[in-house]
């Protein structure tokens, strides 16, 4: 079973690319779904980050706005939310691989994957990338970004270019998604993975 890590910054398009892999017939494990799952009224999680994150937490509902003003201005609590959430996605990922035994391959899309050091844990790296003004225009169409809110992001973030860098694979998003696709089938390819489209 070759595991594979779909990463990317904000923006980059590796929801798309995902459902790519997806559609090929490769089981897609996404991290930010999981954590929505943990963070949703009656997840595992909401009653942990409202003991640690006071007044985020009323009437057993997570403001996910409240939680993203505290964290993304102090780096200390956001490493206490990381420490809260990272292993039980950790556990759900185990879950997944033991869900799939007969995958000739799985992906799995964890858009903070350089940011944790998470790299050393699969066979390859496939980075999802476009140009910062596409990465732009596509995050500040999003409801409730703002440029500074979007820059407060980027700074957490390791840039693309050390992203690319360190990626097995790049995709481009920033051209059409026929190309996209087209480079999505080149990486099945090029490690032997059988599209069963």
């Amino acid at each position: 079973m070759i595991r594979i890590a779909l990463t990317g910054s904000i923006g980059m398009g590796k929801s798309t690319v995902a459902k790519m892999f997806e559609r090929a017939g490769v089981p897609v494990f996404d991290a930010d779904a999981v954590v929505r799952a943990l963070q949703a009224p009656g997840g595992d999680l909401v009653d942990r980050i409202g003991e640690a994150f006071p007044g985020c937490v009323r009437a057993g509902t997570l403001d996910r706005e409240c939680l993203a003003a505290i964290v993304l201005s102090d780096r200390a609590k956001l490493a206490a939310l990381e420490e809260i959430v990272h292993p039980a996605v950790r556990d759900a990922r185990e879950r997944f691989v033991a869900e799939h035994p007969d995958a000739s391959a799985l992906v799995f899309e964890i858009p903070l994957l350089f940011e944790t050091a998470g790299e050393g844990e699969f066979d390859k790296v496939v980075v999802v990338s476009a140009s910062a003004e596409v990465q732009r225009a596509r995050v500040l169409e999003r409801t409730g970004m703002t440029p500074s809110k979007l820059e407060s992001i980027l700074a957490r973030q390791t840039p693309d270019e050390d992203k690319r860098a360190k990626a097995d694979f790049v995709v481009d998003t920033g051209t059409d998604l026929s190309t996209t696709e087209s480079q999505v089938r080149d990486i099945l390819a090029c490690l032997g993975i059988r599209d069963t489209r």
